[in-house]
């Protein structure tokens, strides 16, 4: 092999009494070396850019005229350490030097971890120094600065340990934008601001989601960033669900194409073509079927576990995995890591077995190795290991299908499925008890063997990105580029195609280009319980920075002062489809979710659910036939419908805010027109009623005519509803949009209408 040769070669050289330096010296380097921040950076011609910390312990190796980081300070270049090799025989040759608890360590993804300073804490210092982790997941971080200081120390302290194995730092979606922030032109920001996926994903334009992926990329890696937990290409069948919002939509040709476009955005290093420095590794989620919750219940929660396919549907689901993440346009190829599904696909499994989605054997190892032909990293949703004691709280484990095994066990479990990687587990003890159990029931020596398959795919995760060479930041650099005002304006063009006009009666109502007298209804806002607990005080609040607005109009404090109104509300909220108290009352829990303002009684559910039945419950029928429940927002439609009866014929303008579909019959009759916004900066709204930019974004979902269509529909089949009709004649289905001359009908409805 070209290496062991090079290494012989190496051997001898240094055996001759420091020659090799010596002739080095002469004129034979090809690098240098200068102190950045608390890091020493190294240069060369031919060869990385290298950063280490020389408080590590790590030093340079130079074999011939190039330079090497001594990771393991053996004083020897071994095979993992030399830049010249490909990922995969680095991470084959470190994969087999490893320690069992070094592997173990890898397989360990850190629970979510603030960045309010840049100093380590102590729980940071413990999993990364005892427990060998090395995949850390950040949420809020306090400036882009704090960031890149924290990650320096982070990579300087794992730097010193046993084989140098950097940190690899993840995140969430952070780019979506909010309300209330505010455009300037030319200025910066923390981070460019865009819509949110179903937001991207009303453009209709694959070119703009990849545009994004290369943005968020560079301003991920200068946080240091070199895994992204998305995108989230679940196929969105069901429209009661709350995590519609993070996905492409229903149509299962347009999350494939948005799904393909952006990996390749976030994964692919523009100089290469391929995998580097600029990379950074797309998770994509959730493999897969997780669009079909029975009932719209979400599987964070036990009263959620269930995905359901009336429709026999479940294979479509799998098209944005293996037809768009898995079949990229750029040198990558594919996504590079994969998130299995929490909930348990009810009966789909040949084999009779009902687990959450990473302990089942058939959907990871048989559909996602064998069949789909994925080699890349399988990680675990986030705390599937623990035990959780509540059906109504996401706190806690998802162990569902599993509740009644231990902790070691379910990790064993995972492991014989083919998953890599445990989500939201720092500790190491259940992972190497799990090696125990293997060892001790099919030898030591296929135990070890499976581990290092693990560690293999872990690790070319990071080789692939160059974090090996230089894991470090300069603060100063990094302060200056995230944010910078180029990719925040591109953002913000983004957020205004991401903008859906689905109703401008007669054509006249929009844009309001001169400086006329506008009312904006105060919205009121009710104390309702929180997702992770608590309830939320009770309010009443402007929907819209008034200051915001009168840079556009002139705002009265009467409707009767004025010209036309502008009414800001947001999606119908009515809960989780689960209720303690309905269980105290002698019921199953469960009630259903609504998409209209009204209260409302599910009268066309079914009468027996598909699939049901937890530890913790002693029904198996999860129907909520019959029930009612109330939004908690339902002053929405009270206030809409208020402000049109005082402002009689003038103009209202209606905007709102969703993640989902939304049932228009209490609202639409008193809208003169509609815009529908996915999470954008109010000030684009305001752009496009004032005539600045034009709506171009079309529905990447129906909008229902009633709750009768949303109970018959099928949770798995997309795009299966009956469609509002509008008094203007217009239909809300997949596809629809307006512009300043109407409906639109351009290459993207052709394609994908």
């Amino acid at each position: 092999m070209r290496y062991e040769g090079m290494k012989k070669n190496l051997v001898m050289q240094m055996a001759m009494g420091g020659m090799l330096m010596a002739l080095v010296a002469c004129g034979g380097q090809q690098w240098s070396e200068q102190q950045v921040d608390s890091f020493m950076l190294v240069t060369q011609k031919g060869g990385p850019t290298l950063g280490y910390s020389p408080q590590s312990g790590v030093k340079i190796l130079t074999v011939d005229g190039y330079a090497f980081k001594d990771l393991n300070r053996n004083d020897s270049l071994d095979a993992y350490e030399d830049w010249r090799l490909s990922a995969e025989e680095r991470a084959a040759n470190l994969a087999s030097q490893l320690s069992v608890e070094e592997i173990a360590g890898l397989m360990l993804y850190s629970s979510h971890q603030a960045v309010p300073t840049d100093s380590l804490t102590a729980d940071q210092q413990k999993f990364l120094r005892d427990d060998y982790l090395r995949a850390v997941l950040i949420t809020v971080v306090e400036s882009p600065a704090t960031a890149a200081k924290w990650n320096n120390k982070m990579q300087a302290f794992v730097e010193g340990m046993d084989h140098g194995i950097p940190a690899n730092t993840s995140s969430d979606p952070r780019h979506e934008a909010t309300g209330t922030a505010e455009f300037n032109a030319g200025a910066g920001g923390k981070i460019s601001l865009w819509p949110t996926s179903l937001g991207l994903a009303a453009t209709f334009d694959a070119q703009l989601v990849r545009r994004f992926g290369e943005i968020a990329s560079e301003e991920y890696r200068a946080l240091g960033i070199a895994r992204a937990l998305s995108p989230q290409v679940d196929i969105a069948t069901d429209p009661r669900w709350f995590r519609f919002d993070g996905t492409f939509g229903e149509d299962p040709q347009l999350a494939t194409d948005m799904a393909r476009a952006y990996c390749d955005g976030f994964q692919t290093t523009p100089e290469t073509k391929g995998w580097g420095m600029k990379s950074v590794n797309a998770m994509v989620k959730h493999w897969y079927g997780y669009g079909a919750q029975e009932g719209g219940r979400d599987s964070h929660f036990a009263s959620g576990k269930y995905a359901v396919y009336p429709g026999k549907n479940l294979a479509m689901h799998k098209r944005s995995f293996v037809e768009g993440a898995f079949k990229l346009e750029g040198g990558t190829k594919m996504a590079s890591a994969v998130m299995p599904i929490y909930s348990i696909l009810w009966n789909q499994d040949p084999s009779g077995e009902n687990v959450g989605g990473s302990y089942s054997r058939w959907l990871i190892q048989q559909q996602l190795r064998d069949e789909a032909g994925f080699e890349g990293v399988a990680c675990t949703d986030w705390g599937i290991t623990k035990d959780i004691k509540v059906l109504d709280s996401p706190i806690g484990g998802k162990p569902w299908g599993m509740e009644a095994f231990n902790e070691a066990e379910r990790h064993y479990k995972i492991l014989q499925a083919g998953v890599d990687q445990f989500g939201g587990n720092n500790e190491i003890g259940p992972v190497l008890e799990a090696y125990q159990m293997w060892s001790k029931e099919q030898g030591e020596g296929r135990a070890r063997q499976r581990f290092e398959l693990s560690a293999r795919r872990l690790l070319l995760n990071v080789f692939r990105v160059g974090l090996f060479e230089n894991p470090y930041l300069d603060p100063a650099e990094t302060q200056q580029f995230v944010g910078k005002p180029e990719f925040m304006q591109e953002g913000y063009e983004a957020q205004l195609k991401s903008i859906v006009m689905l109703k401008n009666h007669q054509n006249r109502v929009l844009p309001v280009k001169d400086r006329k007298k506008v009312y904006v209804p105060k919205r009121h806002f009710p104390a309702i319980p929180g997702l992770w607990g608590g309830i939320s005080e009770e309010k009443t609040v402007e929907p819209i920075d008034l200051a915001l607005v009168k840079k556009y109009f002139d705002v009265v404090e009467q409707p009767e002062q004025a010209d036309f109104a502008i009414c800001l509300i947001q999606e119908p909220k009515t809960g989780i489809g689960y209720s303690a108290d309905d269980v105290k009352k002698g019921g199953n829990g469960y009630l259903p979710f609504s998409l209209q303002y009204d209260d409302y009684t599910a009268k066309d559910a079914r009468a027996v659910s598909i699939a049901g039945g937890d530890p913790m419950e002693k029904t198996t029928n999860r129907s909520f036939r019959g029930k009612t429940v109330k939004a908690y927002n339902r002053d929405d439609m009270v206030m809409v419908n208020d402000t049109k009866k005082a402002m009689g014929d003038k103009p209202v303008v209606v905007i709102i805010e969703t993640g989902r579909p939304v049932v228009l019959t209490e609202i639409e009759p008193s809208a003169d027109a509609i815009l529908i916004s996915f999470t954008v900066q109010h000030q684009a709204l305001l752009d496009i009623i004032s005539g600045k930019a034009e709506p171009s974004a079309l529905l990447p979902m129906q909008m229902p005519a009633d709750m009768k269509t949303v109970e018959e529909q099928q949770e798995d089949v997309p795009r299966d509803m009956r469609c509002y009709q509008d008094g203007d004649g217009h239909t809300y289905d997949f596809a629809f949009g307006m512009n300043w001359q109407g409906p639109i009908s351009d290459a993207r409805v052709e394609k994908y209408k």
